[in-house]
């Protein structure tokens, strides 16, 4: 696999999760449990949507095919998404939807770290101001997971299906392939394998506070090969219903 298409295929995974991330963050504008969380969980959502925007753009510069952020976001098919199976996951009830937050994003706050010291000047660039805003993530997340974790019987039950439901999605961020380990190889990317560690005492450090303890399931991926569960296809007429219904519409 030469370069543009392993940076091709890094860009294009790295945007379709934040993406969908971002889009189920958003399915909480009106609906969480207070008042400040109906703000930071949209705001989180915001976030990580406009990570995706330059990630799209860049990845439509070296195709070199004339597609824009607006024909990756919207106008492709299910089987064209290359998300983590973690990220599309419904969101539950709000501790289901912290603890995914927590996984995504304190594997992304060193691999943004990491990136900015990437060969790739727009990567570089990218990351540099990502990383600021997924620390808040990480944190945010972090703290409610501990909080419901050690609260009330009630919601350290919750947390603890929240742990079981999302234990076969983890090895998937971490796993390698072609596409990863020649982005990896030319200094475009970090391994993901490589951070693993990292993550790992995040999560146990975290863990520990909110008097949770890690799930052993079997691994369940196919997302980056764009295999997905049947609640993508649901999402998906959800995100993309405006271009559906007005194709090619513009403001």
């Amino acid at each position: 696999m030469d370069r543009s298409e392993a940076l091709f295929e890094t860009l294009i995974r790295l945007a379709d999760d934040h993406l969908i991330l971002g889009h189920r963050m958003s399915e909480w504008c009106g609906h969480a449990p207070m008042l400040e969380e109906d703000l930071a969980m949209p705001n989180i959502g915001l976030d990580l949507i406009g990570q995706s925007r330059p990630l799209y753009t860049y990845a439509g510069e070296v195709e070199g095919k004339g597609r824009d952020e607006d024909d990756f976001a919207y106008r492709r098919i299910e089987r064209d998404y290359r998300n983590l199976l973690l990220v599309e996951r419904p969101n539950g009830d709000f501790g289901h939807t912290m603890l995914r937050q927590l996984y995504y994003s304190a594997f992304m706050e060193p691999f943004w770290r990491e990136a900015k010291n990437s060969t790739d000047e727009t990567i570089a660039g990218i990351a540099a101001k990502a990383v600021k805003e997924v620390a808040y993530h990480v944190r945010h997340s972090g703290e409610w997971v501990i909080r419901l974790g050690d609260g009330t019987e009630e919601s350290t039950r919750r947390m603890a299906d929240a742990v079981e439901a999302l234990a076969p999605y983890v090895d998937e961020v971490f796993a390698d392939d072609e596409a990863l380990d020649a982005a990896a190889d030319l200094g475009i990317i970090p391994s993901p394998k490589n951070l693993r560690a990292e993550w790992d005492a995040r999560i146990d450090a975290i863990f520990a506070e909110a008097q949770l303890e890690r799930a052993q399931t079997v691994s369940i991926s196919g997302g980056r090969q764009g295999r997905h569960g049947e609640q993508m296809g649901f999402l998906l007429a959800d995100l993309q219903y405006v271009q559906r219904t007005y194709p090619g519409l513009t403001w």
